[in-house]
């Protein structure tokens, strides 16, 4: 007599219970890092925007009245890519606002309202990055370390 082997049903369901265990642990783990990269981007290009206001002032003895005064035709050449200068980059939405012609504030704002929201961020003249996490940032919230 020849004997067929096979698994049984119990095995099976052991094997799959075991899969979406390891899939309950690693999936909230890919979803922060994704959170933590854009919050890293949006940091990068507040700086770039921080750090292109000032050429700006340099040049110009005052800042820019709008984000896209930084790109070509205003300006030659661009302080920024024309992305960044219309606002949203990389889930993050960017507001400028010239405050006076000697001062201004920029908050990235995460696009998000799920799973990967991540912080809100603030920075103006003094260069400094701050962040809420509740809501938009502003120049009394936490520093950035």
């Amino acid at each position: 007599m020849v004997m067929k082997r096979a698994f049984t049903l119990i095995e099976i369901m052991l094997v799959v219970a075991v899969l979406i265990v390891l899939i309950g642990l690693a999936v909230p783990n890919i979803l922060r890092s994704w959170v933590i990269a854009y919050e890293a981007i949006a940091i990068a290009n507040l700086k770039m925007l921080s750090s292109a206001c000032q050429t700006y002032y340099t040049n110009n003895k005052e800042y820019p009245s709008a984000l896209t005064d930084l790109i070509l035709p205003v300006s030659n050449p661009s302080y920024i890519d024309s992305a960044l200068a219309g606002g949203q980059k990389q889930k993050y939405q960017f507001t400028y606002n010239l405050v006076t012609p000697d001062s201004f504030t920029i908050n990235a704002d995460p696009l998000s309202v799920s799973l990967l929201k991540g912080r809100y961020f603030y920075t103006d003249e003094s260069g400094i990055i701050r962040y809420k996490t509740t809501g938009p940032a502003g120049p009394n919230d936490e520093i950035i370390k």
